[in-house]
């Protein structure tokens, strides 16, 4: 998701429950009896006129789905949740006034189940079309805002297909993706919640003495040069600084323009060999994966537009040289609120941290074609490791709350559509369930959530599931009219990366003699 800024605590007073993204949610009260909760900063910022974004989650079902099921599920779960059974009150124009206020969920407004024909000759391009329509439509202002579609039509990859559709005002992406989980339950198990891994810490040792000490100041020292440079580049991104006019980057319309969703999914097994191979992390991984595929997608889209012989060597390139193209990336500073804490709170009505405190980084992309796939790898980790070493996300997100504390949702909503309509594509990645899960008796396929409202006519996510790995490209169809294509060149470059690999291993190989 483009940009997640985190929610301010909303100021309280005469008995009203405080109750923000930074804050603590208490479920199942009126937040002083019908009064209201002063909308927060942060969430004004998602209604403004060119920054209203909206999550998509697409959940894939191994079964076709009872809607009368999840409705009953929804009722035991997510509609105990104060964001789900509140409504905005105010005038956008005058966000300052806005605020959420309880109210009596009708669950038929909510949750949509269209007649569709189960023996239609393209499903997968009937939920395609479906989705890209819903981006066309905004939600009704006079209800919660969030809807379910239902469509029980046999795709590809799944007997029937749900979709969620969020505003962000309601809370920030890793947040609300953390609540739908808190909805499921393991498919073996249907009393136990998601599995979800956690980061693993690295200890570290302080036994060394002067070289201890001289290391840490190294560190220290490299830091801060990090960050001063990073927040010069911020500052001159929002000045100045823009990505090349390239075939993927979205003009002035982007975040009004309809979005069209595809996902292709591959073996996460796959990945995880090359990150073990070469001793690096996912992240890693999947950014190298993207600026291969990327890559040859331009390649391809150049080399129609130069008209250049396609008989030519197949590695010259045809992308035009010094290409400068970089994607804003989410950063969570703290740990997403645990699922477990969210479906106590769904389910005693106990109280919750709600949300994220969430930065973003602007990642420079390494587009180009390389004579060993596993160079997209290994510069990718170079950019990762690079921008650990720096308070970028923390400087982003502490600018952000400054803006709005000081200026209001307007002044910062245009700055954050100036940085990133000055920047090229959307980029994430999120970790998903190790284990398979069900929802609400409906056992998942695939998750694949997405984003739309920002100024990019390109986003790419990565949501993992068990052992599968879900690529999500929400683009503008009028700036990539092929998104599938895309599709296939990260796949084609996640297989070109494993059997690269392979030949190097097997080159490694002393013979018996």
């Amino acid at each position: 998701m483009a940009i997640e800024l985190t929610e301010a605590g909303a100021g309280g007073g005469g008995g009203r429950r405080e109750a923000a993204v930074n804050g603590r949610v208490e479920a199942g009260r009126d937040g002083g009896g019908g009064i209201g909760e002063k909308m927060s900063p942060a969430a004004r910022l998602f209604h403004a006129p060119r920054f209203n974004c909206y999550i998509l989650a697409i959940i894939g079902c191994k079964t076709g789905i009872n809607p009368g099921v999840v409705k009953t599920g929804l009722e035991e779960t997510l509609l105990k949740h104060p964001r789900f059974s509140s409504k905005m009150v105010g005038d956008v124009k005058r966000s300052g006034k806005m605020k959420w206020v309880q109210t009596k969920v009708n669950l038929d407004e909510h949750v949509i189940v269209p007649d569709v024909d189960p023996d239609m000759d393209s499903p997968d391009r009937f939920v395609e079309d479906y989705i890209s329509y819903l981006t066309k439509t905004p939600l009704d202002m006079s209800r919660p805002l969030w809807e379910l579609h239902l469509l029980n039509v046999r795709t590809s990859d799944a007997e029937a297909v749900g979709i969620f559709r969020i505003h962000h005002s309601m809370g920030d992406g890793a947040s609300l993706m953390s609540l739908l989980l808190a909805c499921t339950r393991k498919t073996a198990d249907p009393e136990a919640l998601p599995t979800i891994p956690g980061k693993k810490r690295v200890g570290t040792d302080n036994s060394g003495g002067f070289w201890w000490f001289f290391l840490a100041l190294w560190s220290m020292f490299r830091l801060m040069c990090n960050t001063f440079v990073d927040l010069m580049v911020f500052v001159a991104t929002f000045c100045f600084l823009k990505d090349t006019e390239s075939l993927v980057k979205g003009g002035p319309g982007a975040a009004k323009a309809t979005k069209r969703f595809v996902h292709r999914t591959v073996s996460l097994d796959d990945i995880k060999l090359i990150k073990n191979a070469l001793n690096m992390t996912i992240n890693d991984v999947v950014l190298g994966v993207t600026e291969a595929g990327l890559s040859q997608y331009l390649n391809r889209r150049y080399e129609g537009v130069s008209g250049k012989d396609q008989k030519s060597k197949k590695k010259k390139s045809n992308i035009p040289k010094k290409m400068h193209l970089r994607a804003a990336v989410l950063v969570n500073i703290r740990p997403t609120v645990g699922i477990q804490a969210l479906n106590d709170m769904m389910a005693k009505k106990s109280k919750a941290k709600w949300g994220n405190w969430i930065g973003y980084i602007l990642i420079p992309f390494n587009i180009g074609i390389e004579d060993d796939p596993l160079v997209y790898v290994r510069k990718a980790k170079a950019t990762i490791d690079r921008k650990k070493l720096s308070l970028e996300a923390m400087i982003t997100f502490a600018c952000a709350e400054l803006v709005l504390k000081l200026f209001g949702a307007k002044m910062a909503s245009a700055i954050a559509h100036r940085i990133l309509s000055h920047t090229t594509l959307a980029f994430s990645n999120v970790v998903g369930p190790q284990e398979e899960i069900s929802f609400y008796g409906h056992p998942i396929a695939y998750l694949a959530p997405s984003v739309y409202g920002h100024p990019h006519a390109l986003t790419i996510h990565f949501q993992s599931y068990v052992n599968k790995m879900t690529i999500v490209i929400a683009v503008d169809p009028d700036v990539i009219s092929d998104p599938h294509q895309l599709c296939d060149d990260l796949e084609e470059s996640l297989k070109t990366m494993k059997a690269a690999l392979s030949e190097k291993e097997l080159s490694t190989v002393v013979p018996i003699v």
